[in-house]
């Protein structure tokens, strides 16, 4: 098929507005937020959004994809600014905060997942991927154990963002993702005691053995 051919300037932005109208909507838990409410938001006409997006779950499934493009890139940015270990943490609550986006759009997302979509399994490869980097940098650092992949990390984030269902569960999740975050510096390996320099009493350095 031919490719499709790219937007013009006000059509790119209209469709990037309503973009960030569904996901402000989805994030402040309105998952029942709709299409005349999003297309007021963000200034364009209903016919404008339907022809952006067929219907309204593909204009969710669109924002659940973004936001997992955007989290996808953030581990490289993060190890440009941060040590492996923070670049980590920093990442844990990015996840945490995009379970919230989830929380809004679960009732929107669940039809979606009853159909052949592969943006479910798409997005959990993806990230799993994207934490492998941080904890094979940590790792390397000497910050991170090495015993955890990120397929194993992205599960336990899982467990914990399944209680956005309780009143106040963002806060706590977010408190019990460090602890998470602790357990994984805890492990991580120690210098060997051949990588270690010799100590002479008193804690200086030992010097070479005389001559």
């Amino acid at each position: 098929m031919p490719a499709s051919r790219p937007l013009r300037a006000d059509a790119r932005r209209n469709r990037e507005a309503l973009l960030s109208a569904a996901r402000q909507a989805f994030l402040g838990g309105d998952s029942d937020a709709h299409v005349e409410d999003i297309a007021r938001s963000a200034g364009v006409a209903v016919g404008t959004l339907y022809r952006h997006f067929e219907t309204r779950e593909a204009l969710i499934e669109e924002v659940y994809r973004k936001e997992v493009d955007d989290l996808c890139t953030a581990p490289g940015v993060l190890l440009d600014r941060h040590a492996p270990d923070e670049a980590l943490r920093r990442f844990l609550l990015l996840l945490v905060d995009h379970a919230a986006v989830g929380k809004g759009m679960s009732s929107v997302l669940e039809s979606i997942m009853a159909t052949d979509s592969p943006v479910f399994d798409d997005a959990r490869t993806r990230m799993a991927n994207a934490l492998s980097l941080l904890l094979e940098a940590g790792s390397t650092a000497g910050t991170v154990r090495d015993d955890v992949t990120g397929s194993t990390l992205l599960r336990a984030l899982g467990g914990i963002c399944g209680m956005r269902a309780t009143e106040g569960w963002l806060g706590e999740a977010r408190q019990v993702t460090a602890l998470l975050f602790d357990g994984l510096r805890y492990g991580a390996p120690q210098p060997s005691a051949r990588s270690r320099p010799a100590t002479a009493p008193g804690g200086a350095e030992a010097g070479p053995p005389p001559g």
